[in-house]
């Protein structure tokens, strides 16, 4: 996107990037550009754009010296380039330029304004306090690419009626796989979006995707799920995330979106001195929300079985508790098969801890049982194997 004329340049993190792309290409619809005064000033007021809900403006308003005194000296009409990590990805011709309470934009989008949540701090740290608007265009391969992949797995598949599940599988646990089989049991096709955070924490993004990859290429039939990666950027981490998840399925071309009744999106709140769900305002965005029950393990059942079928009480429940699980992970122990399967957990470790052990193969040899043939055995082998002799009861 070079260009022999010297526009002026707006500088943007891959994170705006990523957010400017996805309404470029329709996936926020029916937000399809920047809002200009007046239209933010409405939204912010109504939480609707064009009869679907929409919960706050969608602005640019990129924080740094360089970019404020760019902001304030721009003129209607004037073309800008948009730069990324030095490179040119676009172009913006301003409409208008407008000065935004960061608090409140903040507080409109998280609910808070309390620096200590880990969303607010994020995005105060890249938001400024004057705002552009106009006709753009970016380049951002990966949305193109999302796109094309899922229109040719419908296509490949003859799906008629698709589903979709916006997890971070940090990690992937027992919960999830039921929730996955639950949704593929009700649909033609799954598209499970694996939220991909710009900000640091949890097991990385190709670890996770492997692991999900792990489980779906070989306890899943073929040919009905398909992982897509989503960046969540900062318009999805707020309280309002569940109306914006159900936006970009839709756009997606999904029919339906499958969460947990835990999911924090689904509270109760007062709108207008009536209370109201998140259901009153998903029902113009024209796709299902199902709800599934919260899944454990009974100990008594001796199986994984949702809450609301279970007869027996919560001290006979182990709990799907990610962070907890996360703990054992990154310590390095190997959680219950009961939690996570062996074949996830192996792979999760193996990728983790690269080159943990330093005389593996003679580990192999001296702890396990094998075939009697001198075999190369990796990481991930001897974690499995290392599980079986955990589950042998004999001795236990």
């Amino acid at each position: 996107m070079d260009s022999s004329k010297r526009n002026k340049s707006l500088y943007i993190d891959t994170e705006a990037l990523s957010t400017l792309a996805l309404v470029q290409a329709k996936l926020i619809s029916p937000v399809d550009k920047l809002m200009n005064r007046q239209e933010a000033k409405e939204v912010d007021k109504t939480k609707f754009y064009k009869g679907v809900p929409f919960p706050f403006a969608f602005v640019l308003a990129p924080k740094g010296e360089q970019n404020r005194k760019v902001l304030e000296k721009l003129q209607k009409g004037e073309i800008i380039d948009l730069v990324n990590e030095g490179r040119k990805v676009g172009e913006l011709t301003v409409e208008e330029t407008f000065p935004i309470d960061p608090i409140q934009r903040l507080q409109n989008i998280y609910g808070t304004s309390d620096p200590s949540h880990p969303g607010v701090k994020n995005t105060m740290a890249r938001l400024g306090k004057i705002a552009v608007c106009g006709k753009y265009n970016v380049t951002y391969p990966l949305i193109e690419d999302n796109i094309k992949r899922i229109k040719q797995m419908v296509t490949k598949t003859g799906a008629k009626f698709v589903s979709s599940m916006m997890i971070a599988a940090n990690p992937l646990n027992r919960a999830h796989e039921r929730m996955i089989r639950q949704a593929i049991n009700d649909s033609d096709l799954l598209v499970i979006f694996l939220r991909k955070p710009f900000t640091s924490g949890g097991l990385r993004y190709d670890i996770r995707h492997d692991a999900l990859s792990t489980f779906i290429d070989n306890f899943i039939p073929r040919n009905k799920v398909l992982i897509i990666p989503f960046e969540n950027t900062y318009i999805f981490a707020g309280f309002n995330e569940l109306i914006l998840d159900a936006i970009l399925a839709k756009n997606y071309g999904c029919h339906q979106l499958v969460v947990g009744k835990n999911h924090g999106g689904l509270g109760l709140y007062y709108d207008k001195n009536r209370l109201s769900s998140v259901f009153d305002h998903c029902k113009n965005i024209d796709i299902d929300i199902k709800t599934v029950d919260e899944y454990v393990y009974c100990d008594t059942c001796k199986t994984l079985v949702s809450t609301q079928t279970c007869p027996h009480g919560q001290h006979h429940h182990v709990h799907y508790h990610s962070e907890s699980i996360m703990k054992l992970i990154q310590s390095g122990v190997i959680p219950p098969p009961i939690l996570v399967r062996k074949e996830v957990s192996a792979n999760i470790l193996a990728s983790l801890f690269p080159d943990r052990f330093k005389s593996l193969q003679e580990m192999h040899y001296s702890l396990m049982p094998g075939s009697g043939l001198l075999e190369q055995q990796s990481e991930e082998q001897f974690y499995l194997k290392l599980i079986k002799l955990y589950q042998t009861s004999s001795l236990t």
